[in-house]
């Protein structure tokens, strides 16, 4: 997306932020302009069998998860909230995170609850066995996945944008009210996926990142300007940027479709 080889794309926010911060001088910083997951999907994941119950059981434990993992990257502030240290960390490449945890090589990994957990069943591990702790319950109010935009796009093709967030939001709301058909669609353009493991992600997704309580608290796509300036600053200490993340030039909100077309998100 800086590079300016893509106009629009699909990208966790505390990254976004840290690209900001990192690079000032950046002539094409992309910026974020629908909220998709309004929570971050990351959570610390073990077996039970380890003992670790609570963020309190994981001092000095052995936790495992690529260098760039989003959960890694933001667990300073996970750790911070629940008065963590001693962690050790083992990195890895991402298809061997749930393996190294299934065989005990680490006592915990962090991931996308709704990527790691189903990759552990996948690897014959019963989900019941499997202790999760979301970030978003332990004191992390991190948003999560943003769809991005360039700045040239948003100058150059504004009404394109905002055509297709707003066919976003359509598709959306298909999407939740019927996943299933969903994911025949992805079927229908990659014949290899896993149709039954799909859908149970897609839902799981859903439950947990799209129709959440924030979520259906501030409105879809949309983001709350105390909540965004707070997640800023944490980014900023736990990333140890260059320069202190500005929440107004990460969000433009003035691209998306009227409330009406928002309301894309079921009663729970």
């Amino acid at each position: 997306m800086a590079s300016g080889a893509y106009e629009l794309g699909f990208a966790d926010l505390a990254a976004l932020m840290e690209f900001h911060a990192n690079n000032p001088d950046a002539p094409n910083k992309p910026v974020a302009i629908m909220m998709v997951y309004n929570d971050t999907p990351a959570s610390v994941m073990a077996l039970k069998k380890s003992g670790i119950k609570t963020p309190a059981d994981l001092n000095g434990k052995k936790l495992g998860a690529p260098v760039f993992d989003a959960g890694r990257r933001a667990f300073p502030i996970f750790a911070k909230a629940n008065n963590i240290s001693g962690v050790q960390w083992t990195a890895m490449d991402p298809p061997l995170r749930e393996t190294m945890l299934a065989r005990g090589d680490i006592d915990a990994i962090t991931g996308f609850t709704f990527t790691s957990l189903l990759n552990l069943e996948a690897r014959g591990v019963n989900v019941a066995d499997v202790v999760v702790l979301p970030y978003p319950d332990f004191g992390v109010k991190l948003y999560g996945n943003a769809i991005i935009a360039s700045p040239k796009i948003l100058k150059d093709n504004p009404a394109a944008v905002k055509a297709f967030l707003s066919a976003f939001a359509r598709g959306m709301k298909d999407v939740i009210g019927n996943p299933a058909a969903a994911i025949a669609d992805v079927k229908a353009r990659d014949g290899i996926i896993n149709v039954e493991l799909e859908t149970r992600r897609l839902k799981l997704a859903i439950d947990t990142v799209i129709n959440s309580p924030n979520a259906r608290a501030e409105g879809f796509g949309q983001v709350s300007g105390p909540r965004l300036a707070l997640m800023a600053s944490q980014v900023s200490d736990a990333f140890a940027t260059k320069t202190r993340v500005n929440p107004d030039a990460v969000w433009n909100g003035s691209y998306l479709p009227a409330k009406a077309e928002l309301n894309v998100l079921p009663k729970k």
